[in-house]
């Protein structure tokens, strides 16, 4: 069983545990209110309204990795199907072809099979939703006017 376990969270496999926030925090409420209006119906400019009295960097903050949740486990049931012998060329129908470059690995755009260029894409994501300078696992800081646009005003 613990081998079972090991070999499905294993980074090198397609699902990965989703990313969840702390409850008792304001990320956690917001959360809450993202998923609530998601299922209140149809209206997307509602749905995507930031709520009176938060701040929007946390809002956006909330929406990016719920997405990418939500992005993630659509691409776990997928990839179980798609290998380097069928899925040869990450594109996106006949007329698109994508290459990764990350400057580091890859200093060059470069074709990859789909399921390794999805592998690279998704650590990359996931490297900067846990980066604390980009996403902090707290609220982000109240937006400050500084003493020139304050004159400016």
């Amino acid at each position: 069983m613990a081998l079972c376990l090991g070999q499905v969270f294993s980074k090198d496999k397609t699902f990965r545990p989703r990313k969840r926030f702390e409850p008792g925090t304001q990320r956690f409420e917001l959360y809450k209110k993202a998923q609530a209006s998601l299922k209140s119906g149809l209206d997307l400019r509602k749905v995507v309204q930031l709520p009176e009295g938060e701040n929007i960097n946390d809002w956006i903050a909330v929406h990016v990795v719920d997405f990418f949740n939500r992005i993630n486990l659509i691409y776990g049931t997928v990839s179980e199907f798609c290998t380097e012998r069928t899925c040869p060329i990450m594109s996106g129908g006949l007329r698109y072809e994508y290459r990764w470059q990350d400057g580091c690995l890859y200093k060059k755009p470069t074709k990859l099979p789909a399921l390794k260029y999805m592998n690279l894409l998704m650590d990359w994501i996931e490297t900067l939703i846990n980066n604390e300078d980009i996403f902090p696992t707290r609220e982000f800081p109240s937006p400050r006017t500084s003493s020139k646009s304050a004159r400016r005003s």
